[in-house]
């Protein structure tokens, strides 16, 4: 019975959490990603560019150099909704072990939320 009321609270609680994304405190959470990333059409960095991420399937930037890991993960059909970007953003290297991606991870629940608002306000172009 714990177990069940612990996993309804969780639940309860990212729900709660998800409605109060802000992405004007996510475009400054995205600062720490613009040594590689940018929401730019068309512009990879280090990184690949992120804009139309949401949505979009794991690996599918073309002219990018992703790891093997990131590729087989885009092959087996692994899309960028909120759930799977919370779970890269929070750890990157636990989610897809063997990607390139160097930062460690965001490590505060509202900071991975708000990046991921800001980053739905940059649509594929």
């Amino acid at each position: 019975m714990k177990i069940t009321f612990a996993l309804a609270a969780a639940l309860f609680g990212l729900s709660a959490h998800a409605s109060a994304q802000d992405a004007e405190a996510g475009k400054k959470v995205f600062n720490r990603c613009k040594a590689c990333h940018t929401v730019e059409a068309a512009t990879n960095k280090v990184g690949p560019h992120l804009d139309g991420i949401v949505g979009r399937k794991a690996a599918a930037v073309p002219d990018f150099a992703y790891s093997d890991a990131m590729k087989a993960k885009g092959a087996e059909g692994l899309v960028w909704d909120e759930a799977n970007l919370t779970a890269y953003l929070t750890d990157p290297r636990g989610f897809i072990p063997g990607n390139k991606m160097a930062f460690a991870g965001l490590k505060k629940a509202d900071d991975v939320a708000n990046l991921i608002a800001f980053l739905k306000t940059a649509p594929a172009k």
